[in-house]
């Protein structure tokens, strides 16, 4: 039995013994926030956590920490949300990845069901590919899921990839059908003004002023089929890149 692909479940002397074999690490992270009145707060990082292992039975690669909190400010009115500043979780994913780097991982995924996560997390890969020669490549999950959902879902744009909408719903419907209580999905329709981009001028309105339950779009209409499939060319793509641009 190969065991596990988790690092946190190895014993030092299984890791040290696994990794003379391998330099390709996959790191999820995420967030805990509001994320509609139907399913978990925890969505981002447990579809995170889920896309890892999936990948890493593709792969030649182990699974390093997750950071089960974001950049989620924007939606700190919803109950329950953990809001971590920018610079805390810049040097928190830094050291991470640094100590990872001290036992020779070469190549880093990013596994990030978190908008707010995605410039921090390119801020560090920047650097440490110019300080220490590593690759590294980031998944923004749920930007990630839209091209992979055409064909699929029945909406599209807003509707479709909305926060805890269509995609989401039927991603975690999938990954995690125990978590979701689809009684209390709902259809909140498009975007309302201040939350979509539509002039020159970027405001900053709070999450819960446009969407007071924490949801955009039709969430009704999610299922674990749809998810499956969004789930399998994700992981499909992730994997043919993976074996491309990291050879493992």
């Amino acid at each position: 039995m190969e065991g596990t692909k988790w690092i946190k479940l190895m014993s030092t002397t299984e890791f040290a013994e696994k990794k003379t074999e391998c330099d390709t690490v996959i790191i999820p992270v995420g967030a805990t926030e509001g994320y509609g009145p139907h399913l978990p707060m925890g969505s981002d990082i447990l579809v995170a956590q889920k896309i890892a292992e999936l990948t890493a039975e593709k792969v030649n690669a182990m699974i390093g920490p997750s950071l089960e909190v974001g950049e989620s400010y924007s939606l700190g009115n919803f109950p329950g949300t953990i809001c971590i500043r920018p610079e805390t979780w810049t040097l928190v994913f830094h050291d991470i990845m640094e100590s990872l780097v001290k036992w020779g991982f070469k190549n880093f995924m990013i596994i990030n069901g978190h908008a707010g996560n995605v410039p921090l997390i390119g801020h560090v890969i920047r650097k440490m590919q110019d300080e220490y020669g590593i690759k590294g490549a980031q998944i923004d999950w749920w930007r990630f899921t839209q091209a992979k959902g055409v064909g699929i879902l029945e909406n599209t744009g807003w509707m479709a990839h909305g926060h805890a909408s269509e995609c989401g719903t039927s991603v975690l419907l999938y990954l995690y059908p125990e978590y979701v209580d689809m009684e209390k999905a709902g259809n909140a329709g498009p975007a309302r003004e201040g939350f979509v981009r539509d002039s020159d001028i970027v405001t900053y309105v709070p999450f819960n002023k446009t969407a007071p339950k924490a949801l955009l779009g039709d969430a009704t209409i999610g299922t674990a089929e749809k998810g499956e499939k969004i789930v399998e060319r994700c992981v499909d793509r992730i994997v043919e890149y993976m074996k491309s641009e990291f050879e493992c």
